[in-house]
């Protein structure tokens, strides 16, 4: 279940009371939804979603390149595990959209480790929130598709 920021409570719309609860809710929609997939934004979402169908090469950690063109021919040069700190990762793209579509982060770290006995892929967000300034962290996980 996905909590949306606002709720609609008595006929009032109010912001949501726990700030972490409702950042950890923006940021699981925006791992969940497929860059190019929102038709007002193309921009919103996690690009890594958009590969969910293609070949995973479990011993290089990269995503195979079907025989198509393919909107960013970069993307299938991106490692899944690794850090934000590397661009050649998924990490720096997670980061990135985390910075473009949450303002109440900053300082915003990315962290993306594969695990190939179990085929999953941990996923952990740190920063610092920009209202309270206290220290915030994410983590979950995204199963490999094959």
């Amino acid at each position: 279940m996905i909590s949306i920021p606002l709720e609609i409570k008595d006929k009032r719309i109010r912001q949501e009371d726990d700030l972490k609860r409702s950042i950890d809710s923006a940021i699981g929609l925006l791992l969940q939804t497929p860059r190019w997939g929102c038709k007002s934004d193309p921009n919103y979402g996690f690009v890594f979603r958009n590969l969910q169908f293609e070949v995973f090469n479990e011993s290089e950690g990269t995503v195979h390149a079907p025989e198509t063109e393919t909107p960013d021919k970069q993307l299938y040069k991106k490692k899944v595990s690794g850090s934000s700190k590397n661009i050649n990762s998924f990490a720096a793209e997670l980061k990135t959209a985390i910075e473009d579509y949450e303002p109440r982060l900053y300082n915003v770290e990315a962290t993306l480790t594969y695990v190939r006995e179990e085929k999953t892929i941990y996923v952990t967000i740190e920063g610092i929130q920009s209202d309270t300034r206290k220290p915030y962290q994410y983590e979950t996980t995204i199963r490999i598709w094959n």
